[in-house]
């Protein structure tokens, strides 16, 4: 069972209960979070009574929490995963997102279950066959177009399945779930949760006569994905829940990339709301939980980390997707320096209404194009009119490689916003209309919600006329209105039943507390968390008949469930050290030739130079390490090609032997059938 198709889903990340909490105060419709573990961030693992906590808060509002066990399993794990999967589903979790088809075999709890992107979910067929097994939540390729999005949900049941796809964040450069470049150089797989990001590395580039194309740079490396200029088409294509990418960061970004996302969905839904003919109100897009957020500062991509943006492949191919020259964060500009001191640096900002502060972060590019760091120790105002500061760096000048005057200087830290958003930044709640009314022996306080749940309470009293009727009936109803610290916000208060009355303050607090907890409890036995999708039987056919180790299966649950599913031929995942020749080590859209102007498809046409460019192979090369870029321009795709280091596949094979001591495990290909 999916979404309603005219609910919208904001999915936000959290990398502990806390963020979570805030991720949902700030306008989020749903959270990810990493359990004790099987999650693809090793690193952002949580207890399970710290996401019962997180839960607890969540359905307050019908936001929904996922939890992730998404890396591939080894047998031995299969039973822990199990448990931990019960664990989730008696702690209130609403789903898990999964990418081992392992656990489709085993006791899994009757929770919703969400196809990973590590699944590499690009085609449509693959989206169908994922959603009649059984997966209720599909995650897109990041790599998608619109109208290949569009194609998918055509050829898939939006009442069965719902779409779901990344808006913002970093951008691993691979197809999700096909990088195997850190389990072959380290040993530590990213299907694993334990990737060492070879990505973002810079690399000396060199054609196949052995001249350099490019120094240094980080040609793998990619911009941050930003979906803001896009939201409507992914609507318009069937993307249904909206996810940011970050269970690596911290408070001040889910606070306010969610709250970004969080105004441009609800101004999304108005407008539409505004062109819906009378009578069709119905059909209207909403959010998929409770309440409206109202935000005490202004959101702000630009002020969190960013690799500045890029909106990757939704719009068709780009040249300008690569963070090339570097993998941190260049800010935004502000100035540029007028004079370097001693031990300080004089700058003129561009903007005289600007200002600097203590603690904020500065860079700067040297004379080879790095991106160097000037953290601010102090800031002075010499002019402010004018835009004149001096600044004292944390680190000494001398350091300061290449900084002189002219050299223009961006800022990548503001502390002041930042401050701004330790604080209380935001406040969701949840509508009501509240009629008050005489009882059989006092008063009636009945508190419907914009869900419309409704309780009633009463309290006996003895009612009496006021003295000054007007005053006592417009106190009354101010009141009744002020809901404090709870979730709700009074929409209208209706006391003519109790017109002229006087009614003590302390029997409206009393009654007005009690319909609060009533409604809330009311909320939370009306909410119905969304079973999971029974496989369509027989089992429907896995649109091929024979998996590479690219199908990522490492246990024998895995392989039954493909076996089952009519393919032939299961190689085992990389990971099972059986590959030791040159492969695929990373399969990406993105292509170094495209970026550096080198692909032949750029050169059609072009006078002089059409039948000279080739797609000829390009090597990679940090320090020893090496690597192989080969380009298959029929589908517009790169691979990097490797191979496991011989002291890597030793090591890992004395890990897996380790681990097959608590139950063995073998691979075995299954032989063709004719």
């Amino acid at each position: 069972m999916a979404l309603p198709l005219h609910h919208l889903e904001l999915l936000s990340p959290a990398r502990d209960a806390d963020i979570g909490i805030q991720a949902i105060n700030h306008g989020a419709d749903a959270v990810y979070i990493g359990g004790p573990g099987f999650g693809a961030r090793t690193s952002a693992s949580n207890s399970v009574a710290d996401i019962a906590r997180l839960v607890q808060h969540a359905h307050r509002y019908h936001a929904r929490i996922f939890a992730t066990m998404n890396t591939i399993l080894r047998d031995d794990e299969l039973e822990q995963a199990r448990q931990q999967a019960w664990q989730l589903y008696e702690a209130g979790v609403d789903g898990l997102i999964i990418q081992d088809m392992g656990l489709l075999e085993i006791d899994m709890p009757p929770i919703e279950l969400h196809a990973s992107t590590q699944c590499d979910i690009r085609t449509p067929e693959k989206a169908r066959f994922l959603q009649d097994v059984g997966l209720s939540q599909i995650v897109l390729a990041r790599e998608l177009t619109v109208p290949q999005i569009a194609a998918i949900r055509a050829a898939t049941d939006p009442e069965r399945s719902t779409l779901e796809f990344f808006i913002h964040g970093a951008l691993c450069v691979a197809y999700s779930g096909q990088c195997y470049i850190s389990a072959a150089h380290t040993g530590r797989s990213a299907n694993r949760g334990e990737c060492n990001q070879a990505c973002r590395l810079p690399y000396q580039v060199v054609d196949s006569a052995g001249r350099f194309v490019a120094h240094d740079k980080h040609v793998l490396s990619m911009k941050d994905n930003n979906q803001s200029e896009n939201l409507g088409a992914l609507v318009d294509a069937g993307i249904r829940s909206f996810k940011i990418e970050g269970r690596y960061k911290d408070m001040g970004y889910v606070k306010n990339i969610t709250a970004h996302y969080r105004q441009l969905l609800d101004r999304l839904m108005e407008d539409r709301a505004a062109g819906i003919a009378p009578g069709h109100e119905h059909s209207a897009l909403r959010a998929s939980s409770s309440g409206k957020t109202t935000f005490f500062f202004q959101p702000d991509p630009n002020q969190n980390f960013n690799r500045e943006f890029t909106d990757y492949f939704v719009n068709g191919r780009q040249e300008t997707i690569g963070a090339f020259d570097s993998p941190k964060n260049p800010g935004r500009p502000i100035g540029w320096v007028t004079r370097v001191l001693a031990d300080s640096v004089e700058l003129e900002l561009d903007e005289p209404t600007a200002s600097l502060a203590n603690g904020d972060g500065l860079c700067y590019y040297d004379l080879q194009q790095e991106l160097t760091g000037m953290a601010i120790n102090t800031a002075q105002a010499i002019n402010a009119a004018k835009g004149l500061w001096r600044v004292v760096p944390k680190d000494p000048i001398s350091g300061l490689k290449d900084l002189r005057k002219g050299t223009r200087i961006n800022r990548n830290r503001d502390s002041q916003w930042l401050r701004a958003l330790e604080k209380t930044s935001s406040e969701r709640r949840i509508g009501v209309w509240l009629h008050l009314s005489p009882s059989a022996d006092g008063l009636a306080l009945t508190m419907t919600d914009e869900d419309g749940f409704s309780t009633t309470v009463s309290e006996a009293m003895d009612l009496q006329t006021a003295k000054d009727p007007a005053l006592a009936t417009e106190q009354t109803r101010e009141h009744l209105s002020k809901l404090g610290a709870t979730i709700f916000i009074a929409d209208q208060a209706d006391v003519t039943g109790v017109a002229g009355l006087f009614i003590p303050a302390s029997k409206l607090n009393s009654l007005r507390r009690a319909a609060t907890e009533a409604l809330e409890a009311e909320r939370l036995n009306g909410l119905q968390r969304l079973p999971r999708a029974q496989a369509i039987e027989p089992p429907v056919p896995y649109p091929e008949d024979s998996l590479s180790y690219l199908a990522n299966v490492f246990n024998q649950a895995a392989h039954r469930f493909y076996e089952r599913h009519g393919v032939q031929v299961i190689a085992p995942a990389y990971e099972a050290i059986e590959e030791m020749g040159e492969v695929s080590l990373m399969i990406t859209k993105h292509c170094v030739r495209f970026s550096l102007s080198l692909c032949p498809k750029q050169a059609k046409g072009v006078v002089g130079v059409q039948g000279q460019v080739k797609a000829e192979p390009l090597q990679l090369i940090n320090g020893k390490e090496k690597l192989t870029l080969r380009f298959d321009c029929k589908p517009c795709e790169m691979h990097v090609v490797g191979k496991m280091k011989p002291a890597i596949a030793r090591q890992s094979r004395a890990e897996l032997l380790a681990a097959a001591q608590a139950v063995p495990v073998t691979f075995h290909k299954s032989v063709r059938r004719s």
